[in-house]
């Protein structure tokens, strides 16, 4: 992967996912620089401490970044056993907010990378939800939407990721013709980090027990991190408007 010399930047890096993208970036590497509100227990290039829940706090960790970006992962989240609030701020709004704030700094060739979830596969069933959420433009406007259009506590979780993907696709084009900049979803089905007894209590027991036989055993964060550390590079260069499910075959089995 072509990633020497790039100056990356991820959220969520203390832990999970996050960090075992920024440690293979660096492997690769890249310059990387975190993002989270919890200190890194790894090795960074640099680090912005901030919560991602409010517009005030991630234009003040914007304000730190790098002068230039070459790729963003936005891997930060909450599960959706937190408040329906605080997902859809940190694992919408914030992620669109930061995103749209950093894209003045990715240079033609950069490359953004969003987590979503196999939990957001249903994203057609609310189609023109998601798309009349997208057209909400900036961070209040977002939530002025979803107060008109409140989204229930048991199923926000697959909402904002189903929400995130319909963003991904709407918004990766006209960002790829006008600024050459590629924008793509991974998929994760279950992965096994710090929040995934979160998922369990999120999805109840019967799910999961519906589930297990169709997968082998849940992800590890490194055999996510891979496909995010591909995306990034200039091996994906013509890959935008992906989601691409990285769930062992989970999603083949709902066919």
């Amino acid at each position: 992967m072509k990633l020497a010399g790039k100056t990356i930047v991820v959220t969520g890096v203390s832990s999970g996912i996050g960090g075992e993208s920024a440690r293979l970036l660096r492997e690769r590497g890249a310059r990387v620089v975190g993002i989270d509100r919890n200190e890194p227990a790894i090795s960074l290039d640099g680090f912005v401490k901030a919560d991602l829940s409010t517009p005030q706090t991630i234009d003040a960790a914007v304000r730190e970044l790098p002068a230039r970006i070459d790729a963003l992962a936005n891997v930060a989240g909450v599960p959706g056993t937190a408040p329906a609030e605080l997902v859809a701020r940190v694992n919408y709004l914030g992620l669109r907010h930061l995103t749209q704030a950093a894209l003045g700094r990715m240079p033609e060739g950069s490359s953004i990378v969003n987590v979503a979830s196999i939990l957001g596969a249903e994203w057609m069933a609310r189609l023109e939800a998601h798309k009349a959420l997208a057209r909400a433009e900036g961070f209040e406007a977002g939530l002025d939407h979803l107060a008109r259009n409140p989204v229930a506590q048991d199923s926000c979780y697959q909402y904002f990721k189903e929400a995130l993907i319909v963003w991904t696709f709407t918004q990766s084009q006209p960002w790829f013709l006008r600024h050459g900049v590629r924008m793509n979803c991974v998929a994760p089905g279950p992965v096994m980090t710090p929040i995934l007894g979160d998922f369990v209590t999120m999805l109840g027991p019967d799910r999961v027990s519906r589930d297990a036989h169709r997968i082998k055993r849940p992800a590890l964060a490194d055999e996510i991190a891979a496909v995010i550390a591909f995306l990034c590079s200039d091996d994906a260069r013509w890959i935008s408007g992906v989601n691409l499910p990285v769930d062992g075959g989970l999603a083949s089995t709902y066919v």
